[in-house]
């Protein structure tokens, strides 16, 4: 590990990041809370959990400069973020180191998720320079306009499990846009989530103040949502959670944003490849062991192929090996802590309780899960309704295309489903009866190309999407500006 600790030197050292927050410097605060390696236990250091009134201060604080960053020059901003952008594919390997010891990415995922972050930057940068407005019809010598505003400061909370983009996607186009951000990544996961962000926008010269990265427990989410200088919540994690969320930012007015969870279905049609259908859904259901909102939640297999399926299905798990991603090459990581991997475990047990066949898998030794295959699953196994977020592959039989639909759509949940077909046109249109935010024709649940507007129905989001065109919609809002040559003389 002599490499790593070399480049920690290089582009974050411990030093100057631990036992503290970044409020546009390196600062100390408290309670302070360790960095754990999720494979090995092993303390990487420690950051400081930002209580309510750092909260404030820092809303305080952005407020105060964010007028300034949304009058800089647009090639300012823009410059900004490609240098940003830049210093992420110089600095890829330490990058991609910390997603692996700090959030047990394999080296796979760690590499993936670096990229499409660095693609968000990228995007990000051409954004200040987009067209932003409308001239609307009105009266003769009156010119009447629409044009988007930044929104002042948002305030971004993000998860443990893509802790890099799924605060970047917020984080950059917010700030490419002009407005100020304080970004709360999770406790767990706040140096490949936090802090890697602000180490890259203050290289890049982000002015001071204009990025906050405060790490912290559900008080300090609180605080965000309830504060006065924050405009707008993007907020990514747990339907229960985002519950919450969303709760307390309407109570105090303020836009938000919730990309929740989902119980995702990949429906594999009777005239699917088995091969390329396996491929699609393992990947779906382990990469980064499971812990993904788009994870293949439901694998739903017409029964003339079914026994062939599970058959190549089981024989793929048990092949996938499982352990600590820094130190081999490995298929899967740890799961990133014990309630986690608990959490997977007692939806197993209680599967097969319920009548499900464990047909692969369902050890584990540590945070290490092995791939997991359910077989036969009902409608009515805890199994087919629950969010796993582990490495547990849920196949369930069905008969007609009816049958997957009814199947596929009976949950409270609506991101991400996918097809696998010969038949595109046959696929096209089962996909148009489903009730999702994204759907994938032959392809597996867990797709993110940046450039797309990403966002689900029913309890997995609250009907918004970030990304792609719908950054502009997300981080400004409308004004509408009217210009007289003289002011007119009313009757009254």
């Amino acid at each position: 590990m002599e490499s790593w600790k070399m480049a920690t030197q290089v582009f974050l050292p411990t030093k100057l990041w631990s036992g503290k927050q970044f409020d546009g410097q390196w600062s100390a605060g408290g309670p302070l809370r360790e960095v754990v390696e999720p494979a090995t236990a092993a303390v990487l250091g420690q950051v400081a959990l930002a209580d309510p009134g750092q909260v404030a201060r820092s809303a305080a604080a952005a407020a105060q400069v964010q007028r300034a960053w949304a009058d800089a020059p647009y090639e300012t901003r823009a410059g900004v973020l490609r240098r940003a952008a830049a210093l992420a594919e110089a600095h890829a390997d330490e990058i991609q180191d910390w997603l692996v010891r700090e959030g047990g990415a394999t080296r796979l995922k760690a590499g993936s998720e670096l990229k499409v972050a660095t693609r968000a930057l990228h995007e990000a940068a051409a954004l200040p320079s987009r067209a932003v407005g409308e001239v609307l019809p009105s009266e003769p010598g009156r010119l009447s306009l629409a044009r988007r505003r930044p929104l002042g400061v948002v305030g971004v909370i993000s998860p443990f499990n893509f802790p890099l983009y799924l605060a970047m996607r917020a984080v950059a186009p917010a700030l490419a846009l002009g407005n100020a951000v304080v970004l709360k990544p999770d406790p767990r996961t706040s140096v490949c989530g936090g802090f890697v962000i602000a180490r890259l926008f203050e290289l890049a010269g982000l002015p001071a103040g204009v990025l906050h990265v405060l790490p912290g427990d559900g008080d300090a989410g609180a605080a965000l949502t309830a504060d006065p200088h924050i405009r707008m919540i993007q907020f990514t994690g747990s339907t229960a959670a985002g519950r919450k969320v969303g709760e307390a930012a309407g109570r105090h007015l303020k836009k938000v944003s919730l990309e929740l969870g989902g119980k995702n279905s990949l429906i594999v049609l009777d005239d699917a490849d088995v091969d390329l259908a396996v491929a699609n859904a393992a990947w779906g259901s382990y990469l980064h062991q499971g812990q993904i909102c788009m994870a293949t939640g439901r694998i739903l297999v017409q029964r003339g192929i079914y026994a062939r399926f599970l058959e190549k299905l089981v024989a793929k798990a048990t092949s996938l090996r499982t352990g600590d991603p820094a130190r081999e090459e490995v298929a899967l990581g740890p799961l990133i802590n014990a309630q986690q991997r608990d959490h997977a475990a007692r939806i197993v047990a209680d599967a097969q309780a319920a009548g499900a066949v464990l047909a692969a898998g369902g050890q584990h030794r540590a945070l290490f899960f092995d791939a997991t295959v359910l077989a036969d699953v009902s409608r009515e196994n805890p199994a087919f309704r629950e969010e796993i977020f582990g490495p547990v592959a849920v196949v369930v039989p069905f008969d007609t295309e009816d049958d997957a639909v009814s199947l596929a759509n009976d949950t409270v949940y609506g991101l991400s489903m996918a097809i696998i077909s010969s038949d595109v046109g046959r696929a096209l249109r089962l996909g148009e009866r489903l009730h999702t935010g994204l759907l994938h024709i032959n392809d597996q649940t867990v797709n993110d190309e940046v450039i797309n507007p990403f966002g689900g129905v029913g309890v997995s989001g609250n009907g918004t999407s970030i990304g792609g065109p719908a950054n502009i919609d997300e981080f400004t809002q409308w004004q509408w500006l009217t210009i007289k040559g003289q002011a007119p003389a009313y009757p009254l």
